[in-house]
């Protein structure tokens, strides 16, 4: 059924060569346009003319990518299925309405039929001509409404039954969308928050390092200072001890003399 409705509305927003396209893309991703063109036995340029017309519509999308061995670029098309239903509910909603327009006419207001030619018109025409037919100048019947009517009723219910299935399959597409668009918001949560911590492990390597050298840095100073002190006791004690033994040499001297 909605592969059905896709081909009507593409047929409409293009040409009814365009019908085909629908079987050849639906349920696929990113077809060829050459196979597209073999399949429907027409020329590139014939092809690419429907698809334009399609993708000005939003019904189709293509990525292009660039023939090494050639030099060109070759598009590859792919059936924007949502859209198209969007489109095929938004025609169907004005169909069923003006269906139902109809059908208040025919249920509140009387018709005439010129039985000859098969013309019919509204009472408001029949009087304005006399009940007399432009064409034969016969008589005008009372046509019989209750057939349209019924016609009307049946058409407008298949229409309907038609937008339910297309509503359903929306909600379907939608729900997808929506888990996928979760599934996709949660993966940048998580890397993100995995970026932030990489970025705060590495903010702080970066602090406890300049700490660390800092640190070195005071305990440098602190070694040099302890060894200038050991010296400064060193040179001391050896002033000292040249100092006593002087001393002892001015005594032996002086007792010498003596």
């Amino acid at each position: 059924m909605q592969q059905k409705l896709l081909k009507t509305l593409v047929e409409e927003m293009a040409s009814l060569e365009a019908g085909p396209v629908v079987d050849i893309l639906f349920s696929k991703k990113d077809v060829n346009e050459f196979l597209i063109a073999k399949k429907m036995e027409m020329t590139i340029n014939q092809i690419r003319n429907i698809l334009y017309k399609l993708s000005a519509e939003g019904l189709v999308s293509f990525i292009r990518k660039k023939d090494k061995r050639k030099g060109w670029y070759i598009y590859y098309w792919t059936l924007n299925t949502e859209k198209c239903l969007v489109k095929i509910e938004q025609s169907l909603i004005k169909k069923i309405d003006n269906l139902k327009d109809t059908l208040k006419l025919r249920e509140f207001e009387r018709f005439y039929v010129c039985k000859p030619c098969g013309v019919e018109v509204n009472e408001m025409n029949a009087l304005e001509h006399g009940f007399t037919c432009e064409e034969c100048f016969g008589v005008y019947e009372l046509a019989d409404n209750e057939k349209p009517v019924r016609d009307l009723r049946m058409e407008i219910s298949r229409r309907q039954r038609e937008l339910k299935i297309i509503d359903e399959e929306l909600i379907g597409i939608r729900k997808k969308t929506q888990k996928k668009r979760t599934r996709r918001e949660a993966r940048e949560k998580v890397n993100a928050k995995i970026k932030r911590a990489k970025k705060a492990k590495e903010r702080k390597d970066a602090k406890a390092k300049e700490g660390k050298n800092v640190k070195g840095k005071g305990e440098s100073k602190e070694k040099k200072a302890k060894v200038k002190k050991k010296i400064g006791k060193l040179v001391r004690k050896v002033r000292k001890a040249i100092g006593k033994g002087r001393v002892k040499k001015k005594i032996k001297k002086g007792s010498q003399k003596r």
